[in-house]
């Protein structure tokens, strides 16, 4: 922890400061204005995916990306490890590596020190030098809240690169990461997390989705996303729209940061997973509703969400193990979307 508390200077945390997607579609649902189809313009603004795509030649193409939010943790350099990393996420959630990255800090200069700016900086440099590419520069301005994020620049072979979309029935769905941060994020906020769940969570806030880059090797993982402001359900909504299928959770293998219920009780509940709540219940089978804080909670920088073919669980588990990830088991299926209106049962 540290003695100037970040978090007490925003009023949303990380990735639960999104505009939510009703709000979000209204916003971005401009006419067209008969700008001609660019044929190197491979992934735009349809799906909600992770990153645009540009074709550089044939067989390769650039991925492009921007992610910044308020603090998540009171640290300065973790909250700049941390949203560097969550940024970095879009990148490698489209089976890329990221190659260079801009900065975008927005800094309450009357409130909070130079010096508290530069830590936040020097977090997200480190990060970026855990895979070895650099800030190579950014803008900054004054700003009644902190803010802090990149705009990430990738690579990666036409073949390797994974959409939001192209889930098939019968792919095994699999999950990178536990679910709950935005539960204890609040709690930070709130000052009631216990210090042993911190160091937990901050872990698992901090480790950098490298594994999407080997996924894209996997001809068999058929679509991916990282799980992010919109909770597992909106992100696994977003897929099953996207791909015309449904998803059979297994509610139970849900994978948790730890016990989340003491804080659940205590109503330490970001205002982001009412919102995504209200936007996707309706999609959600009535028998899922008691999981309610699990599917909705939004989650900074959370896992990757992977639909996998059956002929390719085996090297996907492989390459999980491989990574130290304790949790393989799947925690759903994909189906032929039904009749009953529901994306998620």
């Amino acid at each position: 922890m540290t003695e100037v508390q970040l978090t007490q200077f925003s009023s949303a945390s990380g990735c639960g400061c999104k505009i939510d997607a009703v709000r979000l579609k209204n916003i971005l649902s401009i006419p067209d204005k008969g700008i001609l189809p660019d044929k190197n313009l491979f992934v735009g603004n349809d799906n909600n995916e992770d990153a645009a795509a540009y074709f550089i030649d044939d067989q390769n193409l650039l991925l492009s990306t921007i992610d910044f939010f308020t603090p998540v943790v009171d640290d300065a350099y973790e909250f700049g490890f941390i949203a560097a990393a969550n940024a970095m996420s879009d990148i490698f959630a489209m089976g890329g590596t990221p190659v260079f990255a801009l900065s975008v800090l927005g800094w309450p200069l009357k409130d909070l020190s130079d010096e508290v700016a530069r830590r936040v900086v020097s977090g997200a440099t480190d990060a970026c030098a855990s895979v070895n590419i650099r800030i190579a520069g950014g803008h900054s301005i004054e700003n009644r809240e902190p803010v802090f994020g990149l705009s990430v620049n990738g690579l990666v072979k036409r073949n390797h690169i994974k959409l939001n979309k192209g889930a098939r029935p019968g792919d095994l769905i699999f999950l990178t990461k536990p679910l709950g941060a935005g539960i204890l994020t609040t709690a930070i906020k709130r000052k009631i997390i216990l210090e042993n769940d911190y160091k937990i969570l901050l872990k698992s806030l901090k480790r950098i989705n490298t594994i999407g880059a080997d996924f894209g090797k996997i001809n068999g993982i058929n679509a991916m996303t990282d799980v992010t402001g919109f909770g597992f359900a909106g992100h696994l909504i977003e897929v099953c729209k996207g791909s015309g299928v449904t998803a059979r959770l297994f509610a139970d293998k849900l994978p948790r940061l730890l016990d989340l219920q003491p804080y659940i009780d205590k109503e330490s509940l970001p205002g982001g997973l009412h919102k995504n709540w209200k936007n996707y219940s309706g999609e959600i089978s009535p028998d899922l509703h008691a999981h309610r804080e699990m599917l909705a909670d939004p989650q900074t920088n959370g896992g990757l969400l992977v639909a996998v073919a059956p002929s390719a669980v085996q090297e996907t588990t492989r390459v999980m193990q491989d990574y130290g990830i304790p949790f393989i088991e799947p925690v759903g299926e994909m189906a032929k979307k039904g009749e009953n209106g529901y994306c998620l049962f």
